[in-house]
């Protein structure tokens, strides 16, 4: 009797074909199947292990009696347009940022959108129920070649801007995005330079992308581009780079964004509990209303819907246009970024006339070895050590949702008081 799966924030994940095996994605298949009973797509991205397990969903699928179409190497944020486009719902096999050992399973409901806590309850009762894969190995399906270049027709009528003008580099993290961004950010008349997309099932993510983006930082600098655009191996965020090399994340493009949209002035941003106080103050400045959640872009999505509200996103470089896609699109926020550029000026003059991001740490600590009195005891001495304000700093204590570690972060006006803070916990907890 398989072991019972629950679904974490981000859908399923794991080391692959020990956490998320064969028999596990056709389960999957077979539950999404079972539950939705209409078309299902299903998108993967570059790592060795993808294939396989997508094959597997989509026996699992077609054993349910559900129609299932595979779409091959695919962002996620693809998958959700494409769903929302020939309405259905859409799986994801990609372990997003990970190194190329893990993978994962993403389900999107109908119209591609983010799963409610009700229905993805329905699809973890029905995989936990699906009876075991009959074998190891799957036929692959044929792939639907016509979904890539109506994704990235579909992307270039919501910014159809021209950016002749512009020299761009791209870092497609040897992910998904390998297979669409080059020709989509070349049909806008850019110059483009593009890195690290030949993928080989093993180097998605490994030092590039969003996660590492030194070598787009390199290559900025040294071919005098305007701008890099960072994404990880799904291509559902994205960090920029400056034309001075300096890195921008989603707390500078957010800020910029809201400032640039009435609608966003009108109704407000939503934010994670892990955005700058920086970007806080900026937006006070503003008159712009800030909603903050806890970490996740679904959560962020969750809060627009419920407010009706347009825009919002996460400091890791997940963007939310509500009005305009299902999910966080880093394609689709990358040329927003350009257009943006395009039409106003250099990246990094916008973002320094914007706001100034707050000093910030972040601190990992063991859980086993976190005592909360200590970090509390002495975020207070050293705050009225250095005389600061309640309101010019802010302390966030989080438990890590994927490791055994308490996250602290410490922000505050007062570059010496966050040092000084940060090697107070290190030399307390080590």
């Amino acid at each position: 009797m398989p072991m019972a799966v629950q679904f974490g924030t981000d859908g399923i994940r794991g080391t692959a074909y020990e956490v998320i095996t064969v028999d596990l994605a056709y389960r999957l298949g077979r539950a999404v199947g079972q539950v939705f009973a209409t078309d299902v797509f299903v998108g993967y991205d570059t790592r060795e292990s993808s294939p396989v397990l997508a094959a597997a969903v989509l026996a699992g699928i077609a054993d349910a009696g559900a129609p299932g179409h595979n779409l091959g190497v695919f962002t996620t944020p693809g998958v959700a347009v494409i769903a929302q486009r020939r309405g259905g719902v859409g799986v994801v096999v990609s372990a997003s940022h990970n190194p190329y050992q893990d993978n994962g399973l993403k389900v999107l409901g109908y119209g591609g959108s983010k799963l409610d806590m009700a229905t993805e309850e329905a699809v973890t009762v029905a995989l936990n129920a699906a009876p075991p894969a009959p074998r190891d190995r799957f036929d692959d399906v044929a792939i639907d070649e016509s979904a890539q270049h109506e994704y990235a027709q579909h992307l270039r009528t919501l910014v159809p801007g021209d950016l002749t003008d512009l020299h761009i580099v791209l870092d497609c993290a040897n992910g998904a995005s390998s297979a669409v961004a080059h020709e989509l950010f070349e049909s806008t008349g850019a110059r483009i330079t593009t890195l690290h997309d030949t993928p080989d099932g093993h180097n998605i993510n490994e030092k590039c992308g969003s996660t590492h983006p030194d070598d787009l930082v390199a290559a900025v600098r040294s071919l005098g581009a305007d701008l890099g655009l960072a994404f990880d191996g799904d291509a559902d965020r994205l960090i920029a780079v400056d034309a001075h090399g300096t890195i921008r994340d989603g707390d500078d493009l957010m800020v910029l964004f809201a400032l640039d949209a009435p609608s966003v002035r009108s109704t407000g941003l939503v934010v994670t509990s892990m955005s700058n106080l920086g970007l806080h103050r900026a937006m006070h400045t503003a008159g712009i209303t800030v909603l903050e959640t806890d970490v996740g872009d679904r959560n962020v999505l969750i809060a627009l819907e419920e407010r009706e509200w347009l825009f919002g996103g996460e400091q890791s470089g997940h963007l939310i246009f509500r009005d305009l896609s299902p999910t966080g699109d880093g394609l689709l926020t990358g040329l927003r970024v350009c257009e943006l550029v395009a039409r106003r000026g250099a990246l990094a003059t916008l973002c320094d006339e914007a706001w100034q991001r707050v000093p910030q740490a972040l601190i990992n600590v063991a859980r086993d070895d976190y005592d909360d009195d200590a970090v509390r005891t002495l975020f207070e001495e050293l705050r009225q050590r250095h005389e600061v304000a309640p309101d010019d700093v802010r302390l966030l204590i989080r438990p890590s949702g994927t490791e055994p570690l308490v996250r602290v972060m410490i922000e505050s006006l007062s570059a010496d008081f966050v040092r000084d803070f940060a090697d107070g916990l290190a030399e307390h907890f080590s």
